[in-house]
């Protein structure tokens, strides 16, 4: 089967579950009958954008070309523009990348995870989410995390600092109302809540999502280091990573950074200086597997553990995609688990199971999951109602980063 050809390529945008955001697939056909991949290209935002380059840009390159040059064909789609990387473009080059290797391990028999190396364990550890919009609920909610099994909970309260306030409160505009000295309040009062409350058995985590200056990034970091995080997540914007410099140097908070990560050179100083502790990818927004496996090689030679990015707009494919990165992985961190519904399971045969505080893969063939698309055509994408996701404002009505 060496010559196994790619022969169509397919991409699909759904949403199965109303509060989510859209998914997008892309499955990879090939010469052999039946044999085929499935991959994770989700861009929620720009989901059109992401299809028209598979379909009208990758396709046309691909066909023809033989399934098993993994390397190859990542490094054709990342240089074929001349211009490079965005996550436009890299979660379009992961759809055919995971797809891909979901094809070899089918071809081989194998489960991905032992093309990439085996495995180091048997499930991936994982944390879940105690949000509430105020603490009394919060609390409740990490109460119920902890009778589910988990050991891992990242706390918030409110929805990063104020309610989405329509046209006219800024100035004629609209967004997310946000003020980084009441969020930091906020956030120091419920980590006291819930240390009061469950005590230190329990890791705490908690996200910034971005949202602060680099002076109050340093801040925060040193008021946390009394509540022992597990890791505090994302406390700068990718174009403010020299800062952590100045954060490492000053504060013990054990830091995660890279959700927003689109090219290797937000993460290479970070790495060699040693100045962050969990690298937090979205690995679909790198381009797949094959730079997400390279990047937590690199990781694992300066300490640095994985904590790949595992929220509500990743299909259950990227779930399963990370999964095997996790199994694989010596220097494993953490997963992400925002949990996969019902009806996704539906859509997706053979999802990744939650157990207590571990998710576990099937151990079949490739990826170990399937796709329905009669089912999936069910649930048409909405383009509209996530299209002021991303609108934060300071009181003053200035745009700030999400």
């Amino acid at each position: 089967m060496s010559n196994v050809t790619i022969k169509e390529i397919k991409t699909f945008i759904l949403k199965p579950v109303p509060t989510n955001p859209n998914l997008i697939v892309v499955k990879v056909e090939t010469s052999e009958p039946g044999l085929y991949g499935l991959g994770c290209a989700t861009f929620a935002y720009r989901s059109k954008a992401v299809k028209s380059i598979v379909q009208d840009y990758f396709r046309p390159l691909l066909i023809g070309r033989r399934v098993a040059e993994i390397e190859d064909i990542w490094h054709l789609l990342q240089y074929s523009a001349y211009w490079r990387s965005g996550p436009v473009q890299q979660n379009a080059i992961s759809g055919i990348d995971i797809a891909l290797w979901d094809i070899k391990g089918k071809m081989a028999g194998m489960p991905v995870y032992d093309l990439l190396g085996g495995k180091c364990r048997e499930g991936a550890v994982v944390y879940r989410y105690a949000n509430g919009r105020d603490i009394p609920e919060m609390l409740d909610e990490f109460h119920k995390r902890l009778e589910e099994g988990n050991t891992h909970i990242r706390v918030r309260t409110g929805s990063f600092g104020g309610p989405y306030l329509p046209p006219g409160h800024f100035q004629g505009k609209e967004g997310l109302s946000y003020s980084p000295q009441r969020y930091i309040a906020e956030l120091i009062e419920a980590m006291q809540a819930v240390r009061r409350e469950f005590g230190n058995d329990v890791e705490l985590l908690h996200d910034t999502h971005e949202r602060l200056d680099p002076p109050d990034a340093l801040r925060l970091a040193r008021e946390m280091e009394q509540f022992r995080l597990f890791f505090l997540e994302d406390l700068l914007a990718p174009e403010q990573g020299a800062w952590y410099r100045q954060i490492r140097a000053k504060s013990i908070t054990p830091l995660a950074m890279g959700e927003l990560f689109v090219n290797p050179k937000e993460w290479d100083f970070l790495f060699s200086e040693r100045l962050i502790d969990y690298i937090r990818v979205h690995i679909t927004a790198i381009g797949g597997i094959t730079p997400a496996k390279k990047l937590a090689v690199l990781g694992e030679a300066f300490g640095i553990k994985t904590a790949f990015h595992g929220p509500t707009d990743v299909t259950p494919i990227g779930h399963a995609a990370n999964l095997h990165l996790d199994y694989s992985c010596h220097n494993f961190g953490i997963q992400e688990w925002a949990g996969i519904s019902p009806i996704e399971q539906e859509i997706f045969p053979g999802c990744p199971e939650l157990r207590g505080n571990t998710v576990y893969l099937n151990g079949k063939p490739g990826l170990g999951i399937d796709f329905d698309e009669r089912l999936a055509a069910k649930y048409p994408p909405d383009d509209v109602s996530w299209i002021h996701r991303w609108q934060m404002r300071l009181p003053d009505g200035t745009i700030h980063t999400p």
